[in-house]
């Protein structure tokens, strides 16, 4: 059995899809990119800014789990340029105690929705 997760703290779907489903004790988000829920207007000022937005989005999502960062057990990074990756890890790496972290890759792709450099998805479990 699923459980739709849906928070108005985290950008609303842009498509058919949820930001989150949860089955058992596992859930699954949505990629997040970064989308500020308030104004509907992308955080674009800097990597690191764009970064701490889809973070943060991550976050309001896990919380309306009921979960939290320490919860995290897979995360999955697209960028649109290899070259923002130290920049990324560096803002990623603050939302996660290094000792338990999760499992991850990163990959880079040739476009992103709505052309955005950053988009992160997390599997957790409670």
């Amino acid at each position: 059995m699923k459980k739709i997760i849906n928070t108005p703290n985290a950008p609303a779907p842009i498509g058919p899809y949820n930001q989150a489903i949860l089955t058992g004790n596992t859930l699954y988000t949505s990629g997040q990119i970064a989308l500020n829920p308030q104004t509907g207007e992308l955080v674009l000022d800097s990597i690191q800014k764009e970064t701490t937005q889809v973070m943060e989005n991550i976050k309001a999502v896990l919380e309306a789990a009921e979960m939290t960062f320490e919860n995290v057990i897979k995360t999955s990074i697209f960028i649109s340029d290899m070259k923002n990756f130290t920049e990324i890890n560096e803002v990623y790496g603050s939302y996660f105690n290094s000792e338990t972290a999760p499992a991850r890759e990163t990959v880079e792709v040739a476009n992103l929705p709505k052309y955005v450099n950053v988009e992160i998805s997390v599997i957790a479990i409670k």
